[in-house]
């Protein structure tokens, strides 16, 4: 299973205070309960999956890949301009380099690289079955 999330907005991670809370009204509410929503979605999938594939012992078998750290227009869904367009690719090409996880330090190129490897040897092996 490959996973491709379409990323998480670094601005989560703001620190709000009692003070400033204590101000806002509906409306300033719903901006960090949709961050906190979809973080936490984002979160648990990757973490249930991962889960579940090591009970199954066959981590190998499944790949998250989601950027954890957008920023600016790369976080909007509506922002098709050529230099959004480039900037998304420059964050695809930041994110290849990345480890895939603290304890892994295989990249996400090295990961992808092994995965798509892993799905055409497994697609070779059910055309030969078919064959037969």
């Amino acid at each position: 299973l490959l996973s491709l999330g379409t990323g998480t907005n670094s601005e989560f991670a703001k620190n709000y205070t009692a003070e400033e809370a204590a101000k806002w009204g509906i409306l300033q509410w719903m901006s960090p309960i949709w961050e906190m929503r979809s973080a936490a979605s984002s979160y648990m999938n990757d973490y249930y999956l991962s889960t579940v594939f090591q009970a199954l012992d066959s981590q190998n078998n499944y790949l998250g890949v989601q950027e954890n750290a957008l920023t600016g227009t790369a976080t909007t869904f509506d922002d098709a301009s050529v230099a959004n367009m480039i900037l998304l690719v420059q964050v695809g090409e930041n994110l290849l380099k990345k480890s895939v996880s603290e304890d892994n330090h295989e990249t996400y190129e090295v990961a992808l690289k092994r995965f798509a490897k892993l799905l055409s040897d497994r697609k070779k092996l059910r055309a030969n079955k078919a064959s037969f």
